[in-house]
């Protein structure tokens, strides 16, 4: 008997659906990175069951017995019961200690290159007592410089075409890909590596700025982050193993780490453990959370952790504190090298007046009718700004909330006047889809705002990558290379000392700030390169 053609229909939607119904959702199991510790004398054992586990090996570390490697999570089991496993412990983030937004000039190539100037922090660490006592403008004969000394730096490259950086003892470098050759170590597309190496060795010269040591200590580069400060799956403790394991077989003998992580690692901690029992000094910031919280590698007791002061020698409100915190340097508005060229102005009724180009913010050009958009909140009223170049006060929300709302307003472009004196550098936080956003200092802000409204204003903002530029960063990745830099000057009037002895004299003779004593917030307190001399018997600077 033939079916009909409906009740074929039936029954092939209901073979369907038995189908659909026996098939389940394809699912990828979580993977987990880890480092995995085996028995001396076990390692190709444990290395045979990784690989059935299926899995991937980021590194092998002879020196702590481990791999580091990414696998199932339901994998965990079977090797922890595994008799020639002592251990499985997580491998965490680390990240770069961005720089904080200044209060102050952030200061372009065009404004600064007719004459060397010479960062706040270079003096107040007193590194020109030592090395240029009589102010001339030369290097004092015989005085200690940092020459021999080798400061590694582990961030995100270094330009090394900066013109400040012509003639510095660069041994090599190495960057931890993570798989990607584009990331060469001596592309910095972010700058936060070009920055802290300038606090340390840019040249005593004609033009730009000079360092703690002026062009005369060797550096080593390690790069382990992206050019937006981050590789994609950011770095980890192992990546920063690996980097301080290359410092130390390249002959460092000062790793400056302007990074951290909140999880604490027992491996990462006997890495740093056994390269300063080999005589290296590790350097790391105490990190910009404002908080009474650990950051690692900084607060592990192998590693000097620095916090970050102002120009007037007090903590910055960003720079965390605790009783890790050893030293203090300047870490507020410092100016140094960046690997491009930032110019920004607003032009209104014929005067042009100065600005900064926001971070990740659209460049060009844009003009516009100026007009008051207050704090430029989320919650005010919506105003019609299409096509209009929009005032913000700087104050109660992040400038990303502010130029976002310009955005969604239809604004052509944001100008945030500060709310103190001066100019300031801001950041938008991450990169993405903006329109031009620039900061002005608050006198021309108000100015704007009280007599310029209604006028037609254009805003400019050029970015010029790759090039020498100069820029004042604040955060404790900026205090943590004047540390490093200290510690390579006043080691190099005799390298015959250790590494105990150096970080000894620095925080015996550091310029107590604060409570009496060590506190949380300054530790000794602030680095000083002349006392810290005199401390090892180096008598009058440049004379043994």
């Amino acid at each position: 008997m033939k079916l009909t053609l409906f009740v074929r229909s039936i029954i092939l939607i209901i073979a369907l659906l038995f189908v659909m119904g026996s098939i389940t959702p394809a699912y990828s199991e979580p993977e987990v990175r880890v480092f995995v510790e085996y028995r001396v004398g076990q390692k190709a054992a444990v290395q045979n069951t990784l690989k059935n586990a299926g899995a991937a090996v980021h590194y092998q570390f002879d020196e702590l017995n481990s791999f580091v490697v990414s696998l199932p999570e339901s994998a965990l089991n079977g090797i922890r019961r595994n008799p020639n496993v002592i251990s499985i412990e997580e491998d965490p983030v680390r990240e770069l200690v961005r720089n904080m937004p200044s209060e102050a000039v952030a200061v372009s190539a065009e404004s600064i290159l007719p004459e060397q100037v010479v960062p706040y922090g270079v003096d107040m660490v007193q590194a020109r007592d030592i090395w240029d006592a009589n102010r001339d403008g030369k290097i004092d004969k015989k005085a200690p410089t940092g020459a021999g000394r080798t400061v590694c730096i582990i961030d995100t490259g270094f330009y090394t075409e900066h013109e400040d950086f012509t003639g510095v003892d660069v041994l090599g470098g190495y960057s931890q890909t993570n798989g990607d050759d584009t990331y060469l170590w001596t592309l910095d597309g972010y700058g936060h590596g070009t920055h802290v190496a300038g606090t340390i060795v840019a040249q005593n010269n004609d033009y730009g700025v000079v360092g703690v040591t002026p062009g005369t200590a060797s550096l080593y580069i390690v790069k382990i982050f992206g050019d937006d400060g981050l590789w994609v799956s950011k770095a980890h403790a192992s990546d920063l193993i690996k980097a301080a394991y290359i410092c130390a077989d390249n002959g460092s003998n000062i790793i400056s780490m302007s990074l951290s992580g909140t999880n604490k690692s027992g491996k990462e901690e006997r890495a740093f453990n056994d390269l300063y029992a080999k005589g290296i000094l590790s350097v790391a910031a105490a990190s910009n959370d404002g908080e009474p919280t650990y950051h690692y590698p900084a607060s592990y007791n192998s590693v000097i952790s620095v916090g970050a002061l102002d120009e007037n020698m007090v903590i910055a409100d960003f720079s965390n504190f605790n009783d890790q915190v050893e030293l203090a340097a300047p870490g507020v508005n410092v100016l140094s090298t960046v690997p491009f060229l930032s110019t920004a102005s607003v032009s209104v009724d014929g005067v042009s007046y100065e600005a900064l180009g926001m971070e990740f913010a659209a460049t060009g050009t844009v003009t516009g009718d100026l007009v008051d958009g207050g704090l430029c909140l989320a919650s005010d009223p919506t105003a019609d700004w299409s096509g209009k170049v929009v005032l913000c006060s700087r104050g109660s929300v992040s400038f990303l909330e502010k130029v976002t709302k310009v955005m969604s307003n239809g604004g052509a472009a944001a100008v945030i006047y500060n709310n103190a004196p001066g100019l300031f550098s801001g950041t938008l936080g991450e990169a993405g889809d903006y329109i031009l956003a620039v900061s002005i200092s608050m006198e021309d802000g108000l100015y704007l705002v009280q007599n310029e409204l209604g006028f037609e204003a254009t805003v400019d903002s050029t970015f010029e990558f790759p090039g020498s530029g100069y820029e004042a960063w604040s955060g404790t990745s900026m205090a943590t290379p004047h540390v490093s830099a200290v510690a390579a000057l006043i080691w190099s009037w005799n390298p015959s000392l250790t590494n105990v002895q150096i970080r000894e004299a620095m925080s015996a003779t550091a310029l107590d700030l604060g409570e009496p004593g060590r506190d949380i917030y300054y530790g000794f307190g602030l680095v000083q390169a002349k006392d810290a001399l005199k401390y090892l018997g180096g008598g009058k600077p440049g004379k043994k």
